[in-house]
């Protein structure tokens, strides 16, 4: 099996490493540190004792931070509760962090390094497909508040990020079309070939050992390492440059959904409504072709995700995305397409469009 290996640029030069097998690495990316803190969730207690024994024989000191499932995780508490943990057991800013999990266990992690002592060195090992191809990479670290999903947070890169893609092996199936979202995402905006190969090979795009699943993973890494490498912190629409923004199609709804849903939807799913709405959006607004919107439905249906929302529940969404990290002052800002990877910005749309394009995601 072939180890990728892809640059990413942003305050520090860090390596995005892909492949199976990589403890090595792992050991190794934290040589120079004399004691690692392995933050992960319940259900990779083995895995992280694993980690835990490979650090001790190597000569590292070990402690192991067990924190909550998924987005449980990121809250007040448990970033006060891993702060506690570390100053227990007197970490330096010579020590290091790992964040061994999912996306959300690495956004926690990210900030915990990010916070401590104003900065420690900090490894990303993601574990499920979202964390390999988004939030593991690009340096967004973060927790969510009572107002909204990471509203608080850094820009902290990792010193590197080492995806294991035999952690993908026991991944619930599920779980796996959820991370294709974020694939898909990048497909939309800058890489077509994605979409490509999810439509014409869609049971590999979700078996873990395949190639196809394997191309897209690395396909969708060189996409957001590109986009952060040229865009670390989002200033690009500061500029007029939609830059790093474009990472965010589909998530000013999506992340609503999460809201109103509590937090129980996966990322990924409401993502996807997000995509969709969005795209109902832009072909409203006289921007997005009816052959593309309708290529958006057939990718998000052929991995197996939502493109419907239940009806009744505008308020409570436009709410949630006023107070989105993408808006400004009052104005709503949402990323479009003008068609497939072609990108850009539709600001403070009339409040109209915006109730027809839910109306058009409400199933009949």
């Amino acid at each position: 099996m072939t180890t990728h290996c892809i640059e990413v640029r942003a305050e520090r030069i860090y390596t995005v490493t892909i492949g199976r097998g990589l403890m090595q690495e792992i050991v190794e990316s934290v040589s120079e540190a004399h004691r690692v803190a392995v933050i992960h969730p319940g259900v990779l207690r083995t895995s992280a004792e694993a980690m835990k024994t490979e650090l001790e024989s190597a000569g590292r000191e070990c402690v192991l931070i067990e924190v909550p499932e998924a987005e449980d995780a990121k809250t007040p508490e448990v970033l006060g509760f891993c702060w506690s943990v570390l100053g227990t057991a007197g970490f330096t800013r010579s020590d290091a962090l790992v964040g061994l999990g999912g996306g959300a266990t690495t956004d926690l992690a990210g900030f915990v390094a990010a916070t401590w002592l104003r900065g420690i060195k900090w490894i990303a090992v993601p574990t499920t497909l979202l964390g390999m191809v988004d939030a593991s990479v690009g340096g967004k670290t973060g927790i969510n508040t009572d107002a909204g999903k990471n509203l608080v947070g850094a820009f902290y890169s990792p010193w590197a990020v080492i995806a294991d893609l035999n952690t993908l092996d026991t991944v619930p199936e599920n779980d796996l079309r959820a991370g294709l979202a974020e694939v898909a995402k990048v497909g939309f905006t800058s890489d077509p070939t994605i979409l490509d190969t999810i439509l014409e090979f869609p049971i590999q795009s979700v078996d873990p050992n395949s190639a196809q699943l394997e191309s897209l993973v690395v396909r969708a890494v060189t996409v957001k390492a590109r986009v952060v490498s040229g865009d670390f912190m989002e200033m690009g629409s500061a500029t007029g440059v939609l830059g790093r923004e474009v990472l965010n199609y589909g998530h000013t709804f999506g992340h609503a959904v999460e809201k109103v849903e509590n937090y129980r939807w996966r990322h990924g799913a409401a993502v996807s409504v997000g995509i969709m709405y969005v795209a109902e959006l832009a072909n409203i607004a006289g921007r997005l072709s009816d052959e593309d919107l309708n290529t958006h439905r057939k990718v998000l249906e052929v991995i197996g995700l939502p493109t419907t929302y239940p009806a009744g529940r505008w308020d409570s969404l436009y709410s949630a995305m006023q107070v989105d990290k993408k808006a400004r002052g009052t104005l709503l800002r949402f990323v479009v397409l003008d068609s497939i990877g072609v990108p850009s910005v539709l600001e403070g749309p009339d409040p109209s469009l915006l109730v027809s394009a839910y109306g058009s995601i409400v199933p009949d």
